[in-house]
Protein backbone atom coordinates (compact mmCIF):
# COMPACT_ATOMS: atom_id res chain seq x y z
CA UNK A 1 0.00 0.00 0.00
CA UNK A 2 1.53 3.31 -1.16
CA UNK A 3 2.44 6.01 1.28
CA UNK A 4 1.04 9.69 -0.02
CA UNK A 5 4.48 11.52 1.36
CA UNK A 6 4.06 14.90 2.74
CA UNK A 7 4.87 16.72 -0.42
CA UNK A 8 2.27 15.36 -2.44
CA UNK A 9 -0.74 15.82 0.06
CA UNK A 10 -0.04 18.59 2.56
CA UNK A 11 -1.70 17.99 5.95
CA UNK A 12 -2.07 21.50 8.13
CA UNK A 13 -1.19 20.61 11.92
CA UNK A 14 -4.87 20.69 12.84
CA UNK A 15 -5.54 17.67 10.20
CA UNK A 16 -6.93 20.06 8.02
CA UNK A 17 -6.29 19.61 4.47
CA UNK A 18 -3.75 22.63 2.97
CA UNK A 19 -6.05 25.06 0.64
CA UNK A 20 -9.45 24.24 1.62
CA UNK A 21 -8.23 23.60 5.18
CA UNK A 22 -11.09 21.25 6.12
CA UNK A 23 -10.80 18.18 7.68
CA UNK A 24 -12.74 15.00 6.29
CA UNK A 25 -15.53 15.19 8.71
CA UNK A 26 -16.87 18.43 7.92
CA UNK A 27 -17.58 16.85 4.18
CA UNK A 28 -20.61 15.88 2.89
CA UNK A 29 -20.91 13.68 0.06
CA UNK A 30 -23.05 16.07 -1.74
CA UNK A 31 -21.37 19.00 -2.59
CA UNK A 32 -22.65 22.13 -4.40
CA UNK A 33 -19.83 24.31 -5.82
CA UNK A 34 -19.49 27.89 -6.90
CA UNK A 35 -16.75 30.63 -7.53
CA UNK A 36 -17.92 33.22 -5.67
CA UNK A 37 -17.23 32.69 -1.44
CA UNK A 38 -20.26 34.74 -1.42
CA UNK A 39 -22.75 32.47 -3.30
CA UNK A 40 -21.69 29.98 -0.11
CA UNK A 41 -23.40 32.44 2.39
CA UNK A 42 -26.40 32.73 0.07
CA UNK A 43 -26.87 28.55 -0.28
CA UNK A 44 -26.30 27.91 3.16
CA UNK A 45 -29.11 30.93 4.12
CA UNK A 46 -31.13 27.69 3.04
CA UNK A 47 -29.93 25.73 5.38
CA UNK A 48 -32.18 24.21 8.33
CA UNK A 49 -28.94 23.61 9.94
CA UNK A 50 -25.39 24.09 9.79
CA UNK A 51 -22.69 22.23 11.03
CA UNK A 52 -19.93 24.07 10.32
CA UNK A 53 -17.89 27.20 8.24
CA UNK A 54 -14.45 27.44 7.35
CA UNK A 55 -12.95 29.96 5.08
CA UNK A 56 -9.36 30.07 3.77
CA UNK A 57 -8.16 32.15 0.90
CA UNK A 58 -11.26 32.34 -1.86
CA UNK A 59 -11.86 28.73 -0.64
CA UNK A 60 -15.49 29.56 1.68
CA UNK A 61 -17.08 26.31 2.83
CA UNK A 62 -20.27 25.43 4.91
CA UNK A 63 -21.80 22.10 5.41
CA UNK A 64 -25.08 22.23 6.91
CA UNK A 65 -28.69 20.31 6.47
CA UNK A 66 -31.43 21.04 3.76
CA UNK A 67 -34.68 18.83 4.41
CA UNK A 68 -32.42 16.17 5.89
CA UNK A 69 -29.95 16.14 3.21
CA UNK A 70 -26.25 16.60 4.45
CA UNK A 71 -24.33 19.46 2.27
CA UNK A 72 -21.60 20.63 2.00
CA UNK A 73 -21.18 24.61 -0.21
CA UNK A 74 -17.86 25.37 -1.32
CA UNK A 75 -16.31 28.01 -3.44
CA UNK A 76 -14.02 27.01 -5.80
CA UNK A 77 -12.60 30.67 -7.11
CA UNK A 78 -12.21 31.35 -10.35
CA UNK A 79 -10.05 29.20 -13.05
CA UNK A 80 -9.26 25.75 -14.04
CA UNK A 81 -5.97 25.54 -12.24
CA UNK A 82 -8.45 26.17 -9.08
CA UNK A 83 -10.43 22.89 -10.05
CA UNK A 84 -7.57 20.87 -9.83
CA UNK A 85 -6.91 21.84 -6.66
CA UNK A 86 -10.13 21.42 -4.98
CA UNK A 87 -11.39 18.75 -6.45
CA UNK A 88 -7.83 16.45 -5.64
CA UNK A 89 -8.61 17.77 -2.14
CA UNK A 90 -11.86 16.77 -1.79
CA UNK A 91 -11.04 13.36 -3.10
CA UNK A 92 -8.53 13.58 -0.30
CA UNK A 93 -11.17 14.05 2.31
CA UNK A 94 -12.92 11.13 1.15
CA UNK A 95 -10.63 8.80 0.02
CA UNK A 96 -6.95 9.20 2.02
CA UNK A 97 -6.77 7.98 5.70
CA UNK A 98 -4.86 11.37 7.10
CA UNK A 99 -3.55 9.78 9.90
CA UNK A 100 -1.45 6.60 8.30
CA UNK A 101 -1.23 8.99 4.58
CA UNK A 102 -3.13 5.64 2.59
CA UNK A 103 -5.62 5.10 0.44
CA UNK A 104 -8.80 3.44 2.09
CA UNK A 105 -9.80 0.37 1.16
CA UNK A 106 -13.56 1.84 0.81
CA UNK A 107 -13.86 4.21 -2.22
CA UNK A 108 -16.72 6.73 -1.10
CA UNK A 109 -18.23 8.73 -4.31
CA UNK A 110 -18.95 12.01 -4.26
CA UNK A 111 -21.71 14.32 -6.23
CA UNK A 112 -20.70 17.16 -7.04
CA UNK A 113 -22.70 20.34 -8.67
CA UNK A 114 -21.02 23.19 -9.53
CA UNK A 115 -23.29 26.56 -10.28
CA UNK A 116 -21.91 29.24 -12.32
CA UNK A 117 -22.77 31.81 -14.32
CA UNK A 118 -21.54 31.89 -18.22
CA UNK A 119 -21.80 34.00 -21.54
CA UNK A 120 -24.24 32.25 -23.98
CA UNK A 121 -22.73 31.35 -27.70
CA UNK A 122 -26.54 30.54 -29.66
CA UNK A 123 -29.87 32.23 -29.85
CA UNK A 124 -31.58 29.29 -27.96
CA UNK A 125 -29.29 30.43 -25.23
CA UNK A 126 -30.64 33.68 -23.85
CA UNK A 127 -29.89 35.74 -20.71
CA UNK A 128 -31.45 34.20 -17.77
CA UNK A 129 -31.77 30.67 -18.88
CA UNK A 130 -30.18 27.62 -17.20
CA UNK A 131 -27.45 25.52 -19.28
CA UNK A 132 -26.56 22.04 -18.30
CA UNK A 133 -22.96 21.38 -19.37
CA UNK A 134 -24.01 17.95 -20.59
CA UNK A 135 -20.86 18.01 -22.82
CA UNK A 136 -17.75 20.10 -21.74
CA UNK A 137 -14.55 21.03 -23.96
CA UNK A 138 -11.33 21.82 -21.88
CA UNK A 139 -9.11 24.35 -23.52
CA UNK A 140 -7.43 24.30 -20.10
CA UNK A 141 -5.38 21.34 -20.46
CA UNK A 142 -5.63 20.41 -16.87
CA UNK A 143 -6.68 16.29 -17.76
CA UNK A 144 -3.77 16.22 -19.93
CA UNK A 145 -1.78 16.24 -17.05
CA UNK A 146 -2.99 12.89 -15.86
CA UNK A 147 -2.89 9.12 -16.99
CA UNK A 148 -6.08 8.13 -18.79
CA UNK A 149 -7.22 11.28 -20.08
CA UNK A 150 -8.03 9.35 -23.44
CA UNK A 151 -10.18 7.11 -21.13
CA UNK A 152 -12.66 9.08 -20.32
CA UNK A 153 -12.76 11.61 -22.93
CA UNK A 154 -14.39 11.79 -26.34
CA UNK A 155 -11.62 11.87 -29.52
CA UNK A 156 -13.64 11.64 -32.71
CA UNK A 157 -15.40 14.93 -31.06
CA UNK A 158 -12.02 16.39 -30.11
CA UNK A 159 -10.77 16.08 -33.32
CA UNK A 160 -13.78 17.42 -35.46
CA UNK A 161 -13.73 20.66 -33.28
CA UNK A 162 -9.61 20.98 -34.17
CA UNK A 163 -10.23 20.39 -37.22
CA UNK A 164 -13.32 22.99 -37.28
CA UNK A 165 -11.43 25.79 -35.65
CA UNK A 166 -8.13 25.40 -37.70
CA UNK A 167 -6.50 24.99 -33.88
CA UNK A 168 -3.45 26.55 -32.79
CA UNK A 169 -0.57 24.48 -32.06
CA UNK A 170 0.13 27.37 -29.52
CA UNK A 171 -2.34 26.30 -27.37
CA UNK A 172 -3.38 23.48 -24.73
CA UNK A 173 -4.75 20.50 -26.45
CA UNK A 174 -8.35 20.89 -25.75
CA UNK A 175 -10.30 17.60 -24.73
CA UNK A 176 -14.39 16.62 -24.31
CA UNK A 177 -15.92 14.92 -21.24
CA UNK A 178 -19.60 14.04 -20.59
CA UNK A 179 -21.11 15.44 -17.27
CA UNK A 180 -22.96 12.69 -14.94
CA UNK A 181 -25.27 10.95 -17.08
CA UNK A 182 -27.68 10.21 -14.20
CA UNK A 183 -26.78 14.09 -12.51
CA UNK A 184 -27.93 15.61 -16.09
CA UNK A 185 -30.97 13.93 -16.44
CA UNK A 186 -31.97 14.35 -12.62
CA UNK A 187 -30.91 17.48 -12.10
CA UNK A 188 -31.14 19.61 -15.48
CA UNK A 189 -34.35 17.41 -17.17
CA UNK A 190 -36.28 20.72 -17.99
CA UNK A 191 -33.05 22.78 -18.42
CA UNK A 192 -30.78 23.36 -21.85
CA UNK A 193 -28.40 20.70 -23.02
CA UNK A 194 -25.47 22.17 -24.19
CA UNK A 195 -21.60 22.12 -24.93
CA UNK A 196 -19.50 24.38 -22.49
CA UNK A 197 -16.24 25.82 -23.10
CA UNK A 198 -14.21 26.19 -20.17
CA UNK A 199 -11.53 28.68 -21.24
CA UNK A 200 -8.35 29.21 -19.81
CA UNK A 201 -9.17 33.15 -18.89
CA UNK A 202 -12.18 35.73 -19.29
CA UNK A 203 -10.65 38.09 -21.84
CA UNK A 204 -8.39 37.12 -24.82
CA UNK A 205 -9.13 33.23 -24.06
CA UNK A 206 -13.19 34.02 -24.55
CA UNK A 207 -12.18 36.44 -27.58
CA UNK A 208 -12.75 39.29 -25.87
CA UNK A 209 -10.74 42.22 -27.02
CA UNK A 210 -10.24 45.35 -24.68
CA UNK A 211 -6.75 46.81 -25.44
CA UNK A 212 -5.01 44.18 -26.87
CA UNK A 213 -5.56 42.77 -30.00
CA UNK A 214 -6.61 38.71 -30.78
CA UNK A 215 -4.06 36.27 -31.98
CA UNK A 216 -7.23 35.07 -33.39
CA UNK A 217 -10.14 37.31 -33.91
CA UNK A 218 -12.17 34.59 -35.78
CA UNK A 219 -12.22 31.60 -33.22
CA UNK A 220 -15.65 32.63 -31.71
CA UNK A 221 -17.23 32.89 -34.77
CA UNK A 222 -15.85 29.36 -35.82
CA UNK A 223 -16.88 28.14 -32.33
CA UNK A 224 -20.02 29.27 -33.11
CA UNK A 225 -20.41 27.51 -36.27
CA UNK A 226 -19.07 24.09 -35.24
CA UNK A 227 -21.73 21.37 -35.26
CA UNK A 228 -21.19 17.25 -34.00
CA UNK A 229 -23.54 15.32 -34.48
CA UNK A 230 -26.94 17.15 -33.38
CA UNK A 231 -24.42 19.20 -30.81
CA UNK A 232 -23.73 23.04 -30.95
CA UNK A 233 -21.61 24.63 -28.59
CA UNK A 234 -23.54 26.93 -26.44
CA UNK A 235 -21.63 28.68 -23.55
CA UNK A 236 -18.18 29.85 -22.51
CA UNK A 237 -17.03 29.22 -18.47
CA UNK A 238 -13.90 28.47 -16.76
CA UNK A 239 -14.66 25.13 -14.60
CA UNK A 240 -17.00 22.75 -16.33
CA UNK A 241 -14.27 20.61 -17.65
CA UNK A 242 -11.84 20.00 -14.92
CA UNK A 243 -14.44 19.48 -13.11
CA UNK A 244 -15.55 16.62 -15.09
CA UNK A 245 -12.95 15.18 -16.11
CA UNK A 246 -11.38 15.07 -13.06
CA UNK A 247 -14.51 14.12 -11.77
CA UNK A 248 -15.07 10.75 -14.24
CA UNK A 249 -10.98 9.70 -13.86
CA UNK A 250 -11.54 9.46 -10.19
CA UNK A 251 -15.10 7.68 -10.01
CA UNK A 252 -17.21 10.77 -8.79
CA UNK A 253 -19.90 12.20 -10.34
CA UNK A 254 -19.89 16.08 -11.26
CA UNK A 255 -21.88 18.51 -13.78
CA UNK A 256 -22.06 21.88 -14.46
CA UNK A 257 -25.34 24.27 -14.49
CA UNK A 258 -25.04 27.77 -15.87
CA UNK A 259 -27.17 30.76 -15.71
CA UNK A 260 -26.73 32.80 -19.22
CA UNK A 261 -25.54 36.60 -17.82
CA UNK A 262 -24.43 37.38 -21.53
CA UNK A 263 -24.96 36.70 -25.12
CA UNK A 264 -21.92 36.37 -26.79
CA UNK A 265 -24.53 37.06 -29.85
CA UNK A 266 -26.61 39.82 -29.59
CA UNK A 267 -23.65 41.41 -27.11
CA UNK A 268 -25.75 42.30 -24.57
CA UNK A 269 -25.24 41.34 -20.68
CA UNK A 270 -26.91 41.09 -17.28
CA UNK A 271 -24.66 42.09 -14.31
CA UNK A 272 -27.47 42.23 -11.87
CA UNK A 273 -28.08 38.47 -12.18
CA UNK A 274 -28.78 37.69 -8.36
CA UNK A 275 -32.13 36.51 -8.36
CA UNK A 276 -31.45 33.92 -11.62
CA UNK A 277 -28.48 32.24 -9.58
CA UNK A 278 -30.54 32.13 -6.56
CA UNK A 279 -32.99 30.32 -8.35
CA UNK A 280 -30.51 27.74 -9.49
CA UNK A 281 -29.13 27.75 -6.14
CA UNK A 282 -32.25 26.40 -5.13
CA UNK A 283 -33.32 24.53 -7.66
CA UNK A 284 -30.05 22.50 -7.26
CA UNK A 285 -30.67 22.17 -3.23
CA UNK A 286 -34.11 20.49 -3.88
CA UNK A 287 -32.64 17.97 -6.86
CA UNK A 288 -29.20 16.96 -5.82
Amino acid sequence: MRIIPDSELIINDDGSVFHLHIKPEQLSDKIIMMGDPERVTLTASFFDSIECEVQSREFHTITGTYKGKRITALSHGIGPDNMDIVITELDALANVDFNTREIKKDFKQLTMVRVGTSGGLQPHCPIGSYVVAAHSIGFDGVLNYYEGRNTVTDAAFEEAFKKHVNWSPLHCAPYVVKADEELVDRIGYDMIKGVTISAIGFYGPQGRYVRLPLANPDLNSKIESFRFGEDSITNYEMESAPLAGLGRLMGHRAMTICTIIANRIAGDSNANYKGSIEGLIKTVLERI
